[in-house]
């Protein structure tokens, strides 16, 4: 019973600290990717608000915090202020399988650097990336507005396609490891990471990535020039800010996806692994955001024809050549 009591409260313990590190990184990565958006155009970014404009983001949370939180006149009340909830809520949990470490020893217990290692850690990642289309087409569909209702039927459509090309690019890393297990993936990886054994797997994955977090230049489903704001136009306060809080957070998860897929999680010399796992996923996010500030729009014919015509056949092709040198 004592051993129960106690792995609860480490779990909880856990459960807490990843909550406040997720959120946090969430909110100075919206400030880092201002700033570094800035440079790219020649500009200064937020810098009224604290030094160097640190507080940005407190203000931000304020500002959501204390806006009027309204409904639509005919919108679906409850669809309408779930799915906010839904979108936030499966970004933060896709971090409950990421490992930030190898096991230590506490008081004589052994403790794993990982909120929970699934023996089906991978797959428990997609089911929540696939529960979160729910969010963005319920958002789109209860809020009573064609601009809405496109950009949600746009997310649905763009989310479901890459989700196919991003779960195929995963299916070398999972031979390779022969586990679906995220911690195992990592352990896989200890005389060289993945990438340089699947390139292709890493290119395909990271641009489904980047589409199924609706990035530019994949931000079909919000395209100001066309729709207002997309799947959100309707939403303000802080249910608009759940919905901002989810995007960055998935770009945070699958910076973490990448590092403990294709680069070898915590692995790295000199530094604590929390420490390397950390500059990996804020090398990927920075990646993201430079890409944001490079490459313009797709049109939505191009965006599907990426995904259909090129990543999709381009990954089945891997697997199947994965699975004859494995073989040979």
């Amino acid at each position: 019973m004592l051993a129960w009591v106690a792995g609860f409260f480490i779990l909880i313990v856990k459960l807490a600290l990843v909550l406040l590190v997720v959120l946090f990184m969430a909110a100075y990565l919206v400030w880092v990717e201002r700033k570094f958006l800035a440079r790219l155009q020649i500009r200064y970014g937020p810098n009224r608000a604290g030094i160097f404009g640190l507080l940005q983001p407190i203000a931000d949370v304020v500002k959501m915090l204390t806006k009027e939180d309204t409904v639509p006149e005919g919108a679906d009340r409850i669809f309408f202020l779930l799915a906010p909830a839904v979108v936030a809520a499966t970004a933060f949990l896709m971090f409950a399988t990421v490992p930030f470490g190898a096991d230590i020893t506490l008081w004589g217990r052994r403790i794993p650097l990982v909120v929970t290692d699934l023996n089906i850690g991978l797959l428990f990642v997609f089911a929540m990336s696939s529960l979160g289309v729910y969010g963005v087409a319920l958002g789109g569909w209860s809020s009573n507005s064609k601009y809405a209702l496109l950009g949600g039927i746009r997310g649905a459509a763009q989310m479901i396609s890459y989700e196919l090309s991003l779960g195929l690019s995963l299916v070398p890393v999972v031979m390779l490891a022969h586990s679906f297990s995220l911690v195992d993936i990592v352990q896989a990886q200890a005389r060289y990471p993945f990438i340089l054994v699947q390139p292709v797997a890493f290119i395909i994955f990271v641009i489904s990535a980047m589409a199924e977090s609706k990035r530019i230049p994949f931000d079909l489903p919000e395209a100001e020039n066309e729709l207002v704001a997309g799947y959100h136009t309707e939403y303000s306060g802080m249910r608009f800010g759940l919905f901002f809080l989810g995007e960055y957070v998935h770009i945070m998860v699958f910076g973490g996806l990448v590092s403990v897929l294709f680069l070898g999680g915590w692995r790295g010399p000199l530094l604590p692994p929390i420490v390397w796992l950390l500059v990996k996923i804020l090398l990927v996010a920075l990646f993201m955001i430079w890409v944001r500030g490079t490459l313009p729009r797709l049109r939505y014919d191009q965006l599907m024809a990426l995904g259909w015509k090129v990543l999709t056949p381009l990954a089945l092709v891997n697997i199947v050549v994965t699975a004859v040198i494995g073989l040979i």
